[in-house]
């Protein structure tokens, strides 16, 4: 999907499942078979990888504009929303109280009983039934679910969601860019405009996001291959 915000959000005001696929991510397609069924049967997807972008203008003359998980959230974290609209799934208890205090402090009053602590998903399929029977059974049923674990987790968790919910909520997988928020991550307001939040995050932390950004490459062929369709 073509990056613009607007029309995003009246999409998920609809229900549906928005996947965020990294660099990465994208390069595990057709290897990590939970992660590729759970983003081909999206709703829809955002362009987040600044690297993909330039891929699909150099190999398939293809211009899109760039929407990151973090131009997302930022934008999303404006909108008018209730304290009963939002259910976030978090990866432990801390993030979880900082994920809360931060969006109650701009406004956005999240109860702790629309948060849920994820418990560690094996590579298997995902089952979660406290979480299921914990959504389907709340008097107000939320408009959005944000899940903020990582990048081939998220994904399928939230194509899980999709199937057993009995509504329609908007499923967010912004993964852990909310912690550009709160001061978890660092900052890319500048970095992310020009496709560099990549390095950034290199910087901060190589140990962890060299060896992950290297996998990407592969991203190339996978693209050269590929038949690609932008919805607009």
């Amino acid at each position: 999907m073509n990056g613009d915000y607007d029309f995003v959000i009246e999409r998920l005001k609809k229900g549906g499942l928005m996947v965020v696929p990294s660099g990465p991510g994208l390069a595990t397609i057709g290897t990590d078979l939970r992660y590729t069924e759970a983003v081909q049967k999206a709703d829809f997807a955002i362009p987040d990888s600044g690297y993909m972008i330039l891929l699909l203008r150099l190999l398939k003359r293809i211009n899109i504009q760039k929407l990151s998980g973090y131009d997302f959230l930022r934008c999303f974290f404006s909108e008018k929303i209730n304290k009963y609209d939002l259910f976030l799934i978090d990866p432990n208890e801390e993030e979880s109280n900082i994920n809360n205090l931060y969006l109650n402090k701009i406004g956005l009053p999240i109860d702790e009983t629309y948060q849920y602590l994820a418990p560690i998903y094996g590579k298997g399929q995902i089952i979660d039934d406290i979480l299921i029977d914990r959504l389907n059974s709340l008097k107000y049923k939320p408009k959005y679910i944000m899940i903020n674990l990582g990048s081939g987790v998220q994904e399928p968790l939230g194509y899980y969601l999709k199937q057993k919910l009995n509504f329609k909520p908007g499923i967010i997988c912004t993964g852990a860019a909310i912690a550009f928020f709160t001061g978890r991550q660092a900052d890319v307001s500048i970095a992310d405009k020009y496709y560099l939040g990549w390095l950034k995050r290199c910087i901060e932390k190589p140990r962890i996001f060299i060896p992950r950004y290297l996998k990407a490459f592969k991203l190339f062929s996978l693209i050269l291959k590929s038949k690609i369709e932008i919805i607009k």
